[in-house]
């Protein structure tokens, strides 16, 4: 008797779950099918009756994580720089590091710096230019609203993006390899205060945001 078509969704929403996480922890190469499908509690020959490949499943997971992490949410609320704040802020949350919560885009980047796959090239390149004109798009809008002080000039904008996102996969790169929580803290909690004076926020107000 063939199992409904509500029990073979679940199911591969119970491997997507499991690969997302350890994708998002230890990057592609260093997670097998037979892994996924450990944590997902099922057997190894099961994988293909949802997924052609463990690219295919990748790919997937990847775009599961932008779509549903905090900051894709986050970016479709009100054009506020208290909103960019938490926008900011969740791209380099350190509880999503550490804890089993869903994983943020910012380790999806950071574990495929330099890959040498040309499929994972490709995917990083997608995930990297979908949060890049997520950013830029809030950037504008707060700029032409005048709630931030910068220039609604496109180009300088993409470049502001472009900082934003490299300074926030740095310094999740440099707290994941810290032992100590207080530094990987203090890493993360320096890496936002500077993207907000950037941006033009003065230290007093960046200083506010940070401790809401």
């Amino acid at each position: 008797m063939p199992y409904p078509e509500s029990h073979k969704s679940k199911t591969k929403e119970r491997i997507l779950a499991s690969a997302t996480e350890l994708f998002s922890r230890n990057g592609f190469h260093k997670v097998s099918i037979g892994q996924i499908m450990k944590l997902a509690k099922m057997t190894h020959g099961a994988f293909y009756a949802h997924f052609a490949s463990k690219e295919a499943l990748y790919n997937e997971s990847v775009r599961l994580t932008l779509d549903n992490s905090r900051a894709a949410r986050l970016v479709k609320g009100p054009l506020s720089l208290q909103h960019l704040t938490e926008l900011v802020d969740n791209y380099c949350n350190l509880q999503e590091l550490e804890a089993k919560h869903k994983p943020g885009p910012e380790s999806v980047l950071f574990n495929e710096i330099g890959s040498e796959k040309a499929e994972i090239r490709t995917m990083f390149e997608a995930s990297y230019l979908s949060m890049k004109k997520m950013l830029e798009t809030r950037l504008l809008a707060l700029g032409k609203l005048k709630k931030l002080p910068i220039a609604t000039d496109r180009k300088m904008v993409a470049d502001k993006a472009r900082v934003i996102l490299a300074s926030l996969v740095g310094a999740v790169a440099i707290a994941k390899s810290l032992p100590g929580e207080a530094e990987r803290k203090q890493v993360l909690m320096a890496t936002q205060r500077q993207i907000l004076l950037m941006l033009g926020v003065s230290e007093s107000e960046a200083e506010h945001m940070l401790q809401m």
